[in-house]
């Protein structure tokens, strides 16, 4: 086997010579000859600036030019990521705010993310039908007052987040430990995002929540939006794929799979949908296992019902039911190479499944 290897890669490393034989160098060099004219660098820069210009200038949404009428996405990064030290104190501390006291170090960095999300949020109120003709007073000043009164909701968040560890805790049976779940779960780091977020869509705040949902979005999978409504003791597990729409609503103690969509059954009409219940209903104590699709907003999965992986589900499903796909044949072949199948219940059968058994047959 190894003298096989080594005449396999003797072939490619001969191909590759050969083919850098035939490749002609001066192709890659013909920009390359004589000496840089700056002036004609210039009028070449000058020409494509213009160029760029003039294609700014075709009054098209994506040419809108103020870039003081939107938020400032750093920015709104840096207000969540400063919001995460005040929700966990003894883990996101990064040093910055030296202080001899935990109440002195609260003060000085509330009143530095207020700071900033109150400007940020004076932008975002341009897009609020209300203060797009109010002068910059006016809307500082409602700015402040929304400032204020997310950061009265703080403690309801904290409330909210530490359901959510203890129900990560009690249903991951690979957390070692709380710190762990806090410091490297992107399920948490997801769910804490739209908590701060969803506190903010309340507030009627534009733009804001959903910045911060779609960061969270980007750097775990996790698309849950700012306007949906979620109860306490929500677990997710593995996190990647996860979507939740804007209409959903999910009951306390639900645990939620990599993969799992919680959508529209349909967005045919596009835009002329906003506003209308597009998304399902979830209720307590529900668990939707990797890969299952509950759509539609008419769609309600009652209490204590258990989705298997891969189940699409387009109508409501009644409190403490199973659903799950059925296996007609599962095929396996061991190592000598002899072949069993199995076969799925009927559906007779199907009900005398106990738990352990019907989880053989979600796929």
């Amino acid at each position: 086997m190894a003298d096989k290897d080594k005449r396999e890669n003797s072939d490619i490393r001969e191909k590759a010579r050969k083919a850098m034989e035939k490749y002609d160098l001066g192709d890659l060099c013909k920009y390359c000859e004589g000496e840089i004219d700056e002036a004609d660098l210039d009028q070449e820069m000058n020409d494509i600036v213009k160029l760029v210009v003039q294609d700014y200038e075709k009054g098209r949404d994506i040419d809108h030019m103020n870039v003081y009428e939107q938020p400032n996405q750093d920015v709104v990064i840096d207000i969540f990521q400063k919001l995460m030290v005040i929700l966990y104190p003894a883990y996101y501390n990064d040093g910055t705010y030296r202080t001899r006291s935990m109440s002195s170090k609260v003060e000085v960095l509330i009143d530095d993310v207020m700071y900033h999300l109150r400007k940020q949020i004076e932008v975002a109120l341009l897009y609020d039908e209300h203060f797009k003709d109010a002068s910059k007073a006016v809307r500082k000043r409602a700015a402040q007052q929304i400032c204020l009164e997310f950061f009265r909701q703080i403690p309801k968040i904290r409330e909210y987040l530490d359901t959510d560890l203890q129900a990560t805790y009690d249903g991951d049976p690979a957390a070692n430990n709380k710190d762990e779940i806090i410091l490297a779960y992107p399920g948490l780091f997801a769910t804490t995002a739209y908590r701060i977020a969803h506190e903010l869509f309340l507030l009627n705040v534009p733009l804001l929540p959903r910045m911060i949902t779609e960061y969270a979005h980007r750097e775990t999978g996790v698309d849950i939006h700012p306007g949906a409504t979620i109860g306490k003791y929500f677990f997710i597990d593995h996190a990647t794929g996860i979507v939740v729409g804007s209409t959903s609503i999910i009951g306390n103690h639900v645990k939620v799979y990599q993969g799992v969509t919680i959508g529209a059954l349909s967005t045919r009409a596009g835009h002329k949908l906003h506003g209308t219940k597009r998304h399902p209903t979830i209720e307590d104590n529900v668990t939707l296992y990797s890969g299952a699709s509950i759509l539609g907003g008419d769609t309600v999965v009652g209490e204590g019902s258990i989705i298997g992986g891969n189940s699409f589900v387009t109508q409501s499903v009644a409190p403490h039911t199973r659903v799950y796909v059925k296996t007609e044949e599962l095929v396996t072949i061991d190592s000598g190479d002899k072949e069993e199948k199995k076969t799925a219940p009927d559906k007779e059968d199907a009900k005398t499944l106990s738990p352990s058994d019907a989880w053989f047959y979600v796929i």
